[in-house]
C-alpha cells in the first residue's frame, strides 16, 4: 500500500513540475524596459496588464512581448494613463514564496523518502536482497516425503545410512562408548543415481531438522559473500542441532585450491576456507551432519576430503539388474500397464540406465501411449521410447535415396553378422538393427550383454573392435575399397581407442607388457618425455596396428564366408526397415544351414 502511494505521488509531482513549465509559461517574447518606456512614448502601445514585476505588453499592432519592472517607478502608472492605454490584471503582490519552494523541493523530498523506505526495508527484513542471507531451506512437512521405501536397491548404502539415523536419534549410544561420529558424509555417485533423492530420504527417516542447500548458492560476484552464507548457515544450525546440513553439488565451491580448475577465484576459495573452518576448526559444531552429493570427486580440495571432515565416504553406482526392476516397479506403480508388458525384460534390456534414465524411459513411454490414444501402456510404447532416448529422435524430413538406403542396410547388416557369429561367442548379442535415420546416426545396431558388465577380458574387448569394423568391411566386400562411405568414422574412433587403451593401460600387449603409459604420461602430445623412449613410443605404435589387423582380417573372414547371410539380411533391413533380436536368429540360422 505504501509503494503504491509513493508511486502515485512522484506521477502526481511531475505532473505539476511539466504543467508548470510548459502550460503556464507560453513562449512570448522579452523585450528590455527602456524599449517598453519607448513604446509608451511614442504612443504604440494598446494594453498593458501588470503582474506584480511582470508586465505583458499587447502592441497596437498586435505584437505581444514581456518586460520586468527593475525598481519601483510611481511614475510609470500616471504615464500610462496620459497616453491613454488599457489597464487590466494590476496586481503587486509577489509570487508565493511557500508555493515556489513545495514545487522546488517535493520531488527531492518525494526521492528520499522512497530511499529511506527501501533501506529500512533491506536491514528489517531477513528475507530480504541482502547478500549475505542465508539461502539454506529447511525441510518441512509440506515437501514430498520420501523414505528408504520409495528408493529401490542400495541394501549395502541404505545398511552404512541407518548408521546415521541411529546417532541421530541417540546420539548417547555411541558417546558412551566413546564414539565419535562422523562430522561430513560424502555420496559420490554417476548423475541420476538418486543422490540428492538417498537425502531427502535421510531427512525424513532421522526426523531432524533437514537444511537443503546448492553449492552455487554460496557463490556471488562480491568476495566475502559466501564465506559470510556458511557462517550463517552453521549459526542457524547450531540453534537446532542435532540437524543435518546437505549441500548438493559440492565441487561447485570444493575444488582444488592454487590450481587451475579454481580460475584464480578468490571468492570460491574463501567459501571453501570458511567451509573447512565451520566443519573441523576451533569451533566445534557438535550435533550437526553435513552430507554433502558429488559426481566429480577428483577434483575436490584434498582438506575437504579429509578424515575430521567428509570422512566417510558413501558410492552409489548405477543400478543392476534387480536394483533396475525394483525401479521400474515404483516408476511404473501409477501407470496403467498393458498385458504383454514385462518389468524384467525392461530392466534386462536397460543396462547402464541409472534411476533418472528408467524414470524417464517409463514417463516417455506413457507420453507415447497418449499421442496413440490408448488406454494403457504397451511394450511398444516402451521400445520406442528406448530407442528414442538411446540413438535420438527419428528424423522423418531426411531424404534417402534407395543406393543410400542400401548402403546403410549393408553396414548395419555387417556390424550384426560378425557380433553375432564371432567363434569365442563373446559379444553382447545383437538385440537390434535399424537403418531409420535418428539423431545423428544414419542407422544403428543395438547389441545387448547378457549380464551387467562388471569387468571386461581381452577377448571381448577384440571381439569388439572386429565388430566396430564389419560395418566398413561390408561396404568394402560389397562395393570395393574406392567406394566406401564416411559412416564408419565413429567406429574406427572406438576401435582405436579399445586398441591403445589394451596396450598402454590394460597392460595386453606382450612386446609392451604390464606397464602404464596413459595419457597422464602425455606421452602422444609430448615425445620428447625423459621417461619414455622412441623405441618404447614406436612399439606402442606397432603394437596398436598389431590389434587393429588383427581383428580387422577375422571380421573380414566371417563376412565372406556368410556372405549369403548379409545379402539376405540386406534385402530384409531395406522391407522392414527394423529387425528384432528373433528376426536376426532366424535369418542367420536359417541361412548358416543351407
Amino acid at each position: 500500500m505504501i509503494k503504491k502511494i509513493f508511486f502515485w505521488l512522484t506521477i502526481f509531482v511531475i505532473t505539476i513540475f511539466i504543467f508548470h513549465n510548459f502550460i503556464f509559461k507560453k513562449k512570448i517574447s522579452k523585450i528590455d524596459y527602456y524599449s517598453f518606456l519607448s513604446d509608451i512614448k511614442n504612443n504604440k502601445i494598446k494594453e498593458i496588464k501588470i503582474n506584480g514585476k511582470e508586465i505583458n505588453v499587447i502592441k497596437k499592432n498586435n505584437h505581444k512581448y514581456i518586460t520586468y519592472i527593475p525598481i519601483k517607478n510611481q511614475n510609470l502608472l500616471k504615464k500610462i494613463i496620459k497616453k491613454n492605454i488599457k489597464i487590466s490584471n494590476i496586481s503587486i503582490k509577489e509570487p508565493n514564496f511557500i508555493i515556489s519552494i513545495i514545487i522546488s523541493w517535493l520531488p527531492i523530498i518525494i526521492i528520499g523518502l522512497i530511499w529511506i523506505f527501501i533501506i529500512k526495508k533491506i536491514y528489517n527484513n531477513k528475507k530480504s536482497i541482502f547478500f549475505k542471507e542465508n539461502k539454506a531451506k529447511i525441510l518441512n512437512k509440506n515437501n514430498e516425503k520420501i523414505t528408504f521405501k520409495d528408493i529401490a536397491g542400495y541394501s549395502e548404502v541404505k545398511e552404512d545410512i541407518n548408521e546415521i539415523i541411529e546417532y541421530l536419534k541417540n546420539p548417547n549410544k555411541f558417546k558412551k562408548l566413546g564414539g565419535k561420529f562422523p562430522k561430513g558424509i560424502l555420496i559420490i555417485g554417476p548423475p541420476g543415481t538418486g543422490k540428492t533423492l538417498l537425502a531427502k530420504a535421510i531427512s525424513w527417516e532421522a526426523q531432524v531438522p533437514f537444511y537443503n542447500i546448492s553449492g552455487s548458492d554460496f557463490i556471488e560476484m562480491f568476495v566475502g559473500v559466501g564465506a559470510s552464507r556458511v557462517r550463517n548457515m552453521f549459526n542457524e544450525a547450531k540453534k537446532n542441532s542435532p540437524c543435518i546440513i546437505f549441500i548438493d553439488e559440492i565441487d561447485a565451491i570444493g575444488k582444488h585450491r592454487g590450481t587451475l580448475l579454481n580460475n584464480g577465484n578468490d571468492e570460491r576459495e574463501q567459501t571453501l576456507n570458511q567451509m573447512l573452518v565451520e566443519m573441523d576448526g576451533f569451533n566445534n559444531n557438535k550435533g550437526i551432519i553435513v552430507i554433502a552429493a558429488t559426481n566429480r570427486p577428483d577434483i575436490l580440495d584434498n582438506a575437504l576430503t579429509r578424515p575430521g571432515r567428509f570422512d566417510k565416504k558413501i558410492i552409489i553406482d548405477l543400478p543392476n539388474l534387480k536394483e533396475r526392476i525394483k525401479i521400474i516397479k515404483i516408476h511404473t506403480k501409477k501407470v496403467p500397464l498393458n498385458k504383454d508388458v514385462n518389468i524384467n525384460n525392461i530392466a534386462k534390456n536397460t543396462p547402464g540406465f541409472s534411476g533418472a534414465d528408467l524414470a524417464n524411459l517409463i514417463n516417455e513411454s506413457s507420453l507415447n501411449a497418449a499421442k496413440n490414444n490408448k488406454k494403457n501402456v504397451s511394450m511398444n510404447e516402451f521400445e520406442e521410447a528406448k530407442d528414442k532416448i538411446i540413438m535420438g529422435v527419428k528424423r522423418k524430413s531426411l531424404i534417402i535415396t534407395k543406393k543410400q538406403k542400401e548402403l546403410l542396410a549393408y553396414h548395419e547388416s555387417g556390424h550384426a553378422i560378425v557380433g553375432e557369429l564371432l567363434k569365442d561367442n563373446n559379444h553382447d548379442k545383437v538385440y537390434k538393427i535399424t537403418i531409420i535415420p535418428r539423431g545423428k546416426s544414419l542407422g544403428t545396431t543395438y547389441f545387448l550383454p547378457k549380464d551387467d558388465n562388471t569387468n571386461i577380458n581381452k577377448k571381448k574387448l577384440e571381439s569388439q573392435i572386429s565388430t566396430l569394423y564389419a560395418g566398413r568391411l561390408a561396404e568394402e566386400i560389397i562395393y570395393g575399397k574406392d567406394n566406401i562411405s564416411i559412416g564408419a568414422s565413429n567406429d574406427i574412433k572406438v576401435a582405436t581407442s579399445i586398441a591403445k587403451n589394451m596396450v598402454i593401460k590394460w597392460g595386453f600387449s606382450k612386446k609392451i607388457g604390464p606397464l602404464s603409459y596413459n595419457e597422464e604420461n602425455k606421452i602422444f602430445n609430448n615425445c620428447k618425455n625423459k621417461h619414455i623412449s622412441n623405441y618404447t613410443l614406436e612399439n606402442i605404435d606397432k603394437e596398436i596396428k598389431k590389434i587393429i589387423d588383427k581383428n580387422y582380417l577375422r571380421a573380414k573372414e566371417i563376412l565372406l564366408k556368410n556372405i549369403n547371410i548379409l545379402h539376405i539380411m540386406k534385402k530384409k533391413l531395406i522391407k522392414y526397415e527394423t529387425l528384432n533380436r528373433k528376426q536376426i536368429k532366424k535369418i542367420i540360422f536359417k541361412s548358416s544351414k543351407k
